[in-house]
């Protein structure tokens, strides 16, 4: 079922105000895992209730991982799309865990999203795993084609190929973000007209559009930039395909001020019409190099697919050999990449680290990762850095060290010691004190 959208924006708590405030956004996106159903924003429901349409998108879920998604991930997912009275929710064709029970090996986190090889057991996988997740959701899921810096060896199908027999084979609709296929193009050397040419474009339920830069040949969809002219281009061509149901703006960071925001949305509203302009109503709509539907049993595959995706995230977040057939050099930037972004996570899930540790916290933090993979979220990421640096007896300042310790006894362990009441009383003695 086609549901209009219209024109949006990415809501995040930095720009709240500024989206309230904008003309012309008929909806917006909010990363599912970051809203709590019972306990809306303020500003959210405020945009709700004058009838802005709130969708959550979800970025946690692993569709394309090799085990069946998980019941708790699933079932939040619902709770949120209901207390959002969303007409749709949307998640990434990708992986972001790997391990488990179905190679008997400890189960590590990417922190991130990672693409899926286009494979027969890949795609079996992830069309048994999106008809689960259909069938536990309360309303339509829509699959978001992925931004990458490393390729499979071995594929079998192009992208378009791959997403147009997901489509086919589970009904899912997709959501095309224009800035993945544009990223693609730079450093996987694929053509996003040739993309767009085979996907089902019927089935594409809205369209992501964000910025990004370019560094020594490769292309970081970092979502902190301003929206480049080639990302607006494939825009226009996909716009000259099909009239996209609804287009949004992503930023996720470095926010600028609301006016340049705004003219981002205008410049994307533009390369929609110019399309809409080049677009022959007459014209069928053009699916090229369609493979051969086959459905296969998923129980081998998911074993094959968990024992390479495990491989793959244990050389990028554990210091492994990287597996045969990949670029060393690429995955030497998704490691890196992938180590910086939990870096920049744990220092804003736990802010008094960087105040402890200055300018000494993301260098120790990078050369903890380097083999510390992440195994149970951020927060306990965070945990286990401080738990790692204080054996060692590092850093070497014993007062740094001291508040480090304090920091982690504060938090671990099955209830915060804030919360006993000796710890209250001394916290208390100690204010009454310290204003004499």
């Amino acid at each position: 079922m086609s549901v209009r959208l219209g024109s949006g924006i990415g809501w995040r708590p930095e720009i709240a105000d500024a989206v309230e405030r904008m003309p012309g956004i008929d909806w917006v996106e909010v990363v599912a895992e970051n809203v709590c159903p019972g306990h809306l924003p303020g500003s959210l429901v405020r945009l709700r209730e004058r009838g802005v349409t709130v969708v959550p998108h979800g970025v946690s879920l692993g569709l394309g991982g090799a085990e069946r998604p998980d019941e708790g991930r699933l079932a939040a997912l619902a709770e949120r799309a209901v207390a959002l009275r969303s007409p749709l929710v949307t998640e990434h064709i990708a992986f972001v865990r790997a391990g488990g029970a179905l190679t008997a090996s400890p189960r590590i986190e990417a922190g991130h999203l990672l693409p899926v090889p286009r494979t027969r057991d890949a795609l079996d996988v992830l069309c048994e795993n999106v008809r689960i997740a259909q069938e536990s959701l309360p309303v339509p899921l829509a699959v978001e084609n992925i931004a990458a810096l490393i390729s499979w060896p071995g594929e079998e199908m192009t992208e378009g190929q791959f997403l147009y027999e997901l489509a086919d084979r589970t009904g899912v609709r997709l959501l095309v973000d224009v800035a993945n296929l544009h990223t693609n193009h730079v450093n996987r050397g694929e053509d996003p007209a040739k993309a767009l040419a085979e996907l089902p474009l019927e089935a594409i339920a809205y369209v992501h559009v964000a910025g990004g830069f370019e560094r020594d040949g490769v292309w970081h969809d970092s979502h902190a930039h301003p929206v480049p002219g080639p990302v607006l281009d494939v825009l226009t061509d996909l716009a000259s395909r099909v009239r996209p149901d609804g287009v949004l703006l992503e930023r996720d960071e470095n926010f600028p001020e609301a006016d340049e925001m705004e003219r981002e949305l205008a410049a994307i509203r533009q390369a929609v019409e110019e399309g809409a302009r080049r677009r022959d109503p007459s014209a069928a709509p053009v699916v090229g190099g369609r493979p051969e539907s086959r459905r296969g049993s998923p129980g081998p595959a998911r074993q094959r697919l968990a024992l390479a995706q495990t491989a793959v995230l244990s050389a990028l977040v554990a210091g492994t050999p990287v597996p045969e057939g990949f670029d060393r050099v690429r995955m030497g930037v998704q490691a890196r990449a992938l180590a910086a972004k939990r870096a920049d996570v744990v220092a804003k899930v736990a802010p008094e680290l960087p105040v402890i540790l200055g300018d000494g916290y993301r260098p120790a933090f990078l050369a903890y990762a380097q083999t510390r993979p992440m195994t149970g979220g951020y927060r306990q990421d965070a945990l286990d850095f401080v738990a790692e640096l204080l054996p060692a007896g590092r850093p070497r300042d014993a007062r740094v060290r001291r508040e480090l310790r304090e920091w982690w006894l504060e938090r671990s362990g099955p209830r915060p010691r804030s919360s006993r009441p000796a710890v209250r009383l001394a916290r208390a003695t100690r204010q009454v004190l310290l204003r004499r």
